[in-house]
Formats: structure tokens, C-alpha cells, sequence
């Protein structure tokens, strides 16, 4: 079996800045043959064949010029980025760069099935059971995000649709629909996203629970944002389930909503009662005809891997303080609750190393603070 002092699960946003303060604390490459005598160890185990996280998997449409936002990771900013070119080639490309220059220990394609602990003690060894064999660890940073965790509702009569339907980690180009009659689910930016694009070239109707809420002029990290993480964070310190950063925002009148807008798009539908074979029956009893559904319904934390440590409250929330599992502390969570946006994940990413280069003692030639006063993000 092999070891390490901490594995960090995941190698998108949260993940490299996870990997990256853990070098600059003082914890050494688990693969090396012969690590530094007294050092800590890590290592990144990464489900995905290839460097960008769940960049690499987002539609071909989707440019530089119209995605919600990428930051700089921490060490190394982002190089000019062409407007025109899609998110899924650009950004993967920044990743591959990145995890070369710091020669991260990323061990992929690795996928985590489950994490346990060894013993009864709660400071006890970690098995991290993987597709390529197990992992003693002391500790986990968890960077899994939600790509592989779809939120995918269900309606009567979902199963005598007999037409299309698709999750938004499905959707590809706009093309595909032309001439349809879709369905677009769900009050998100990826919804809007979509719709203002398939309603160039489809007929569309727009469905949501609740009834979508714009806020006018840009949106202000210094206030709003704020007081957007100081709400999730109450509700990650109470133990309530993670929401999405937009239930808490709200939605910006960016480009593609403005457009979505003056082409008649962005006018929403309360959510259907059921799903018929060629259709769907509307909340007031009425029969709409489509072919498609596009479930843009978003996606929740994947972290069924960190289920046998029982971490859950009763309210099915997973209780922290910063990044800290409260009732397991060897357990960090990044890109999770506060830190979904990825700016929240760099900051995560360092305030998890913090963390457990305290409970570990590591050290490297720079302080803490040092090294945070360089790297802000």
C-alpha cells in the first residue's frame, strides 16, 4: 500500500491551489523515490485522463468571451486568452501549463471510490480506496467539485417522453437543435447560457421553480460578494445542505441573457406538472408539443467517496469552519459551500494547505504569511 501524509481528490481549480500551497508549506511529492527525510508527503489523485478539471468537458460553443469568469492561479497568471476560443481548449491548456511548472505529484487518470478511517482514533490513518489501489493518508483535501454529480429531476410520466432528453454536461453546440421544439429547465447562468444560444436557431420555452431574479449594473466582490459568502458560509456552519453560488446572487444581465431577452427568450414558464410522450402539461393544465428537454438543473457536490466517514448533519449538510470538516478535521473541503466560484477555490485551496501544514508541521524556507502575501488569489 502506498502512503502519503495528505491526498488531495481532484485537479481542477481548488485543486492545483490546493497542490500548489501544500509544495510552498513544505510537503514534498509522494512519487518521489526517496523523499526528503522528515517531510510530508502529498500527492493529487485526478479522475480525468488529462489536465482542466471539468473545463475540458464544457460545450464547444462556449468561449473565453462569454464564461462567468477565470481566474488566475495562484503563482502563475493565466496568459492572454484569446476571446474566440472555446473554454474547453483554452483553459485545460493553462492547467497542463501550470501543473508543469510546479511538477505536481498528479497521479490520472485515478478515480476515488471511497475513504475510510483505519481505526477508532479520530487522528487515525485514512484508507483512500482508488481505481489504481489504495492510499494511506493522515489527511484528505477533497477538490472533487460537481461535474459527475448531475442534479437530474424527476416528473410523472418522465419515461413515456419519446423524445430527447439531456443533462447540460450533455449539451455540445447549438446546431444539433435547429428546427426543434426544447425545453430548457432550470434558472441558472448555464441555463440562460443555453437557451439564448438554442433559441437562435429553435423554438424554446423557458421552465424554472421559482420565478428568476435579475439584479441591474455589475456585480461588486467588495459588497455583494461578500455578503453572498458570509450567507453560505451560515448556512455551511449550520449544516444545511450547499446551494449554488446563483441561488444566493441571483442572475447578472450579461450579453447572452440581454440578447436571450430581446429575442423574446427569457420569458419564463412556471415548472410543467408532467412529461407526456410528445410534450409536456403546463402548470395551468394546458399541453405544450416539444421533442427536446434540455435539463440545465446544475449539479451538486460529488463527495459520495467521503460517505463511509459519516460526515453529514441531520439536515444533510456537512457542517465546516473555513475548510475544516468539523466533525473530522482530517477532512478538507475546497471548491465546496464558500469556495464554489473560482476564486473562492484559490483561497480555499491555500487555507486548506494552512491547515494541515499546521496539524503536520510543515515548513519550507518562507513563512505563511509570506507566502499568502504573495499570492493574494
Amino acid at each position: 500500500m502506498r502512503s502519503a501524509t495528505v491526498a488531495v481528490i481532484g485537479a481542477g481549480q481548488a485543486g492545483l491551489s490546493a497542490a500548489f500551497h501544500l509544495q510552498r508549506t513544505g510537503f514534498v511529492s509522494a512519487l518521489d523515490a526517496e523523499p526528503a527525510p522528515g517531510a510530508p508527503t502529498y500527492v493529487v489523485l485526478d479522475a480525468a485522463a488529462t489536465p482542466g478539471g471539468a473545463w475540458q468537458h464544457r460545450w464547444e460553443s462556449l468561449r473565453i468571451a462569454t464564461v462567468n469568469g477565470i481566474f488566475d492561479l495562484p503563482g502563475m497568471p493565466k496568459p492572454e486568452l484569446d476571446p474566440e476560443e472555446p473554454s474547453r481548449d483554452a483553459v485545460p491548456r493553462y492547467f497542463a501549463d501550470y501543473e508543469r511548472r510546479f511538477h505536481l505529484p498528479i497521479l490520472r487518470p485515478v478515480t476515488v471510490t471511497a475513504v475510510r478511517a483505519l481505526d477508532d482514533d479520530p487522528d487515525g490513518p485514512l484508507l483512500v480506496e482508488t481505481s489504481s489501489g489504495p492510499w494511506r493518508v493522515r489527511g484528505v483535501v477533497n477538490a472533487s467539485g460537481t461535474w459527475t454529480n448531475p442534479v437530474l429531476p424527476r416528473y410523472p410520466g418522465q419515461e413515456t417522453f419519446l423524445g430527447r432528453q439531456l443533462h447540460t454536461r450533455d449539451y455540445r453546440d447549438l446546431s444539433e437543435f435547429a428546427g426543434h421544439r426544447v425545453a430548457v429547465v432550470g434558472g441558472g447562468i448555464s441555463a440562460v447560457q443555453q437557451l439564448e444560444e438554442i433559441s437562435r436557431v429553435a423554438w424554446t420555452a423557458w421552465y424554472t421553480r421559482r420565478e428568476p431574479v435579475f439584479f441591474e449594473g455589475d456585480f461588486d466582490p467588495e459588497t455583494t460578494g461578500r455578503d453572498t459568502i458570509s450567507r453560505v458560509v451560515a448556512d455551511v456552519e449550520a449544516g444545511l445542505p450547499s446551494r449554488s453560488i446563483v441561488s444566493y446572487t441571483g442572475l447578472g444581465w450579461s450579453p447572452y441573457a440581454l440578447a436571450a431577452r430581446d429575442r423574446g427568450a427569457l420569458e419564463r414558464r412556471p415548472m410543467f406538472t408532467a412529461i407526456e410522450p410528445h410534450g409536456v402539461r403546463e402548470a395551468d393544465g394546458t399541453f405544450t408539443s416539444v421533442d427536446t428537454i434540455l435539463w440545465a438543473t446544475g449539479f451538486r457536490p460529488d463527495v459520495r467517496h467521503l460517505d463511509p466517514l459519516d460526515l453529514r448533519d441531520p439536515a444533510g449538510g456537512i457542517r465546516m469552519r473555513g475548510t475544516t470538516v468539523v466533525v473530522d478535521p482530517r477532512i478538507q473541503l475546497v471548491g465546496f459551500g464558500p469556495s464554489q466560484s473560482t476564486v473562492g477555490a484559490n483561497r480555499a485551496g491555500r487555507a486548506a494547505a494552512t491547515a494541515f501544514a499546521r496539524r503536520f508541521g510543515a515548513s519550507a524556507g518562507r513563512t505563511l504569511a509570506t507566502v499568502s502575501s504573495d499570492h493574494p488569489g
